[in-house]
Parts: structure tokens; sequence; C-alpha cells
């Protein structure tokens, strides 16, 4: 495991981080900074910690939002392996009728 230092709302974090772990954490450091500005203006700037526990606030609420608000339908992701999936069983299929 390595350290990585993330920066969170004006402050450092070193994170221990497995191999190949590294680019998902930069990824959530960045929505955490998206954040961040908003977290601390609500906080009134008075301290780091304040400035987290609205952050944290902002995120549940967002969590929140999507859980009792679930995307309808099916991901498209998910479309996308399905038919990937029946791709190969089509051709798998068509191979075995050729051969026989």
């Amino acid at each position: 495991m390595a350290d990585i230092d993330l920066t969170i709302a004006g402050r450092t974090y070193s994170v221990a981080a497995r191999e190949g772990d590294e680019p998902h954490l930069r990824h959530l450091e960045s929505i955490l900074q998206e954040h961040a500005v908003t977290a601390h203006r609500a906080s009134g700037g008075l301290n780091a910690e304040r400035t987290l526990v609205y952050l944290a606030l902002i995120l549940a609420d967002m969590v929140d939002e999507v859980q009792r608000n679930p995307p309808e339908g099916v991901s498209p992701v998910l479309l996308e392996r399905i038919a990937d999936r029946l791709e190969a069983v089509a051709l798998a299929l068509e191979e075995d009728a050729a051969e026989a």
C-alpha cells in the first residue's frame, strides 16, 4: 500500500491506497472539492471541522435523494453488457451450425 495525499476543503490528508486505487481516489477527491466551496460558505468559514460536517451533510443529502428517487429503467451500461453477451451467444450458435 502506498500513501497518497488528498486535499479536501483546503486541508491535505494522507490516505493509504492499494495499487490501482489512486485514480478512483482522485476522482472522489474532485467530487468533494466541487462541493467544498459551498460547504465552506455554509459553515461560515469558522473551521475545517465544521466545513467537513457541512460537506458530509451535502453528500448525505445527495445520497438520500438518489435512494428515495432511484433512476427508472435499466442502466445503459447493463443493456450494453447484455447486448454484448447476446451477440457472443449468437456468434457461437452460428459457428456451431456452420460446423454441423
